[in-house]
C-alpha cells in the first residue's frame, strides 16, 4: 500500500476527506528554498469551489506548514504541509452502497470495510488540496529557473476554447483566472452548460491542455523512466482523469511519418524544431522544445438521478440516489492539480539530472 511519489524529490499524501487534517509530506527539497505562503494560498483559492458551477462545500484551506522551514526556508528535511477538514456532512453518505464512477466498491475490495468511506475517504477528491499546496512550492521553485507551466480548458462538452498562442503569455494570463480558458467568449459558453447540467442534476466533462516552457533539453530517461511516463504516471492519480496524450497525440494515427516528424533547425546558435507535433520529447527525453500534454476529464460521477447500485451486505441488487453537495463539473478546478503534479514531476525529474541541490538556494 503505497501514497508516495517521486525518487529525488518525493510527495507522499494522506488523510480522509471527512478526517480532521488531509496533509501532504515533500520529502528531497533542496536546503534554502524559499517559501512563499502566499502564493500558496493563491494556489488554494484556484481550486476552491465558485459559484453555481461547483459544490457548495467550501473549505477554507488554512494550511500549516509543520516542519521542513525554518525563518521562509526550506531545511532540507521533510516539509510536511497539514489542511483541516472544517465543513463536512458525513450523514450524506450511505455505507454499502457503492456509488457509480466512484472508488467505493474498489476501496471495499482493496480494505475490506475498513475505510473510511465517508466522502469517499481517501479516494476523494478534497485530498488534491494537499496536492496543490505542495506543487505550489515546486511551481515557486521552476519559475525561480525560468520554467512555467500552464493549464487551459482546450473543451468541455463539446466547446473548444482557442489552442495556445503565444505561450508565454498565455500561460502568465491562466495563471490568476478562476475559470482558465483564453478565450472569454467560450468560457461564457462552458459555464452556461455547467449550470446546465447541474439544473438537470448532472455533470459535464472535457480536455485540460497543459504546456511547459523553459525545460532545457536532456531530462528524463529512456524506457521506464520517460517524461511521458512519469508525468502521466502522476495524472493519473487525479481523480476523474481517463486519458493522456502528449503532443499530437492519438492524431499520429492519421498522419505519415513524413508529416509527423519534427524538423530540426539552428536558430541564434540554439537547436530547435520547426513544428512541435512530438510535444517537446524525444525518446522519453526532453528536446528543449515546450512540452505539451492534454488530459481528458470525465464528467463527476456524482449525479442526482437514479442509478443502479448493490447493498455490499446483502448481494442484493440495489437503487441509489444521491444527496449532498457536488460538483456539476470538476474541470476547472482540476486545472491548478494538473499544474501541480507536473510541477512536482519536473522537480524531480530535474534533481535527478542536475543534482539534489535544484535549485540552488540563493534563487
Amino acid at each position: 500500500m503505497k501514497n508516495t511519489f517521486g525518487q529525488s524529490v518525493s510527495v507522499t499524501l494522506f488523510g480522509e476527506s471527512h478526517g480532521s487534517e488531509i496533509g501532504a509530506v515533500l520529502d528531497g527539497l533542496a536546503p534554502g528554498v524559499k517559501i512563499d505562503e502566499d502564493f500558496i494560498r493563491h494556489q488554494l483559492s484556484l481550486r476552491r469551489p465558485h459559484g453555481k458551477i461547483s459544490t457548495a462545500r467550501i473549505e477554507d484551506d488554512e494550511f500549516r506548514i509543520v516542519s521542513g522551514v525554518f525563518e521562509g526556508r526550506t531545511t532540507g528535511t521533510p516539509l510536511c504541509i497539514l489542511i483541516p477538514n472544517t465543513n463536512t456532512r458525513s450523514g450524506d453518505y450511505a455505507k454499502g452502497l457503492p456509488r457509480p464512477g466512484h472508488a467505493d466498491y474498489t476501496a471495499e475490495c482493496k480494505y475490506h470495510g475498513y475505510q473510511d468511506y465517508r466522502g469517499g475517504g481517501h479516494f476523494s477528491g478534497r485530498l488534491t488540496a494537499a496536492l496543490v499546496a505542495a506543487g505550489a512550492i515546486a511551481i515557486s521553485m521552476l519559475k525561480k529557473n525560468g520554467i512555467s507551466v500552464g493549464t487551459h480548458i482546450s473543451e468541455l462538452a463539446g466547446i473548444p476554447d482557442r489552442p495556445f498562442c503565444n505561450l508565454e503569455a498565455d500561460i502568465e494570463t491562466l495563471g490568476d483566472l478562476i475559470f482558465p480558458v483564453l478565450s472569454s467568449a467560450a468560457g461564457e459558453k462552458m459555464q452556461h452548460e455547467i449550470e446546465a447540467a447541474a439544473n438537470a442534476g448532472d455533470s459535464v466533462g472535457g480536455i485540460l491542455e497543459t504546456a511547459v516552457v523553459g525545460l532545457p533539453a536532456g531530462v528524463g530517461e529512456p524506457w521506464f523512466d520517460t517524461v511521458e511516463g512519469l508525468l502521466a504516471h502522476a495524472l493519473f492519480s487525479i481523480p476523474a482523469i481517463k486519458g493522456v496524450e502528449f503532443g499530437a497525440g492519438f492524431g499520429f494515427a492519421s498522419m505519415r511519418g513524413s508529416e509527423a516528424n519534427d524538423g530540426f533547425r539552428a536558430v541564434g546558435g540554439r537547436i530547435v524544431t520547426a513544428t512541435n507535433h512530438n510535444g517537446g520529447i524525444n525518446g522519453g527525453i526532453t528536446n528543449g522544445m515546450p512540452v505539451v500534454f492534454r488530459c481528458v476529464v470525465k464528467p463527476t460521477p456524482s449525479v442526482f438521478t437514479e442509478q443502479d447500485s448493490v447493498d455490499l451486505k446483502t448481494r442484493q441488487n440495489a437503487t441509489l440516489t444521491l444527496k449532498g453537495r457536488h460538483d456539476p463539473a470538476i474541470i476547472h478546478r482540476a486545472r491548478v492539480v494538473v499544474d501541480s503534479v507536473t510541477a512536482l514531476v519536473l522537480c524531480d525529474l530535474l534533481a535527478g539530472r542536475f543534482g539534489t541541490d535544484f535549485p540552488d538556494a540563493d534563487q
